[in-house]
């Protein structure tokens, strides 16, 4: 049996569920495994990261952000607004920030939080793989998070993306990582995005209208309408 670890996502766990699970909601990920989540703009990608993250900070498992597009404090609070409290768990350091986006000075770098750019991929690397030393060192298992991938591309050449990636992706695998990476549809030209696709165990697309699963470990396609509230995004299955 593939062992799964719960999304945090409304009714993700039961689409991922074989049937003879179902009743059991032995959905999820697959453990030790990478994710791509891609789609267009706006349609949910990073509140799907969100709620990932949280559900794993409940189960005391800690999690690895790189984020490429929005800052600790946009983060923080965007969280806050759908009934994500981060408090308790960055106080206890439970959660881990490579932040390749902030300029805010404010914020002090220190074992949770570290300073890094979108510019300067090699250090992205070595600052999340010294992060996800320390981490396994506490931890059997651990999440992590890029959101997003797309930003890290506009900014650099693309093959040396595509070699820091998959460096990245053994990595968190080597910590006892899961890992979601997201990804804008059409942002890099299509023999990257092939190339992509091709490093990662699980694909998702989100269209803004349904949840696209077009390979994970131990299942077929299966595909189902969401939408995104004021609590994350909820799929839709229960209610059709």
């Amino acid at each position: 049996m593939i062992v799964r670890i719960a999304s945090g996502i409304s009714g993700f766990d039961e689409l991922t569920s074989s049937e003879d699970n179902l009743a059991l909601k032995l959905g999820g990920f697959p453990e030790n495994s990478a994710t791509l989540i891609y789609g267009p703009p706006e349609v949910g990608k990073s509140t799907f990261c969100y709620q990932f993250t949280y559900q794993g900070l409940t189960q005391d498992e800690p999690c690895l952000y790189l984020t490429t597009d929005h800052g600790i404090q946009d983060i923080y609070d965007t969280m806050k607004g759908i009934g994500l409290n981060l408090d308790d768990y960055l106080e206890n350091e439970m959660l881990y920030v490579v932040d390749a986006v902030s300029s805010d000075m404010e914020v002090e770098e220190s074992d949770i939080y570290q300073r890094s750019s979108v510019h300067n991929p090699t250090d992205m690397l070595v600052k999340v793989s010294r992060v996800a030393r320390s981490i396994s060192q506490k931890s059997p298992r651990l999440r992590g998070v890029v959101d997003s991938v797309t930003t890290i591309l506009e900014s650099n050449n693309e093959m040396l993306i595509v070699r820091v990636l998959k460096t990245y992706i053994l990595r968190i695998k080597e910590a006892g990582g899961t890992v979601i990476i997201t990804y804008i549809e059409g942002s890099a030209d299509s023999r990257t995005e092939t190339l992509i696709k091709s490093m990662v165990d699980n694909i998702i697309k989100l269209d803004g209208e349904k949840i696209i699963i077009e390979a994970m470990k131990g299942m077929g396609r299966k595909e189902d309408a969401y939408r995104t509230t004021d609590e994350g995004i909820v799929i839709l299955h229960d209610e059709q």
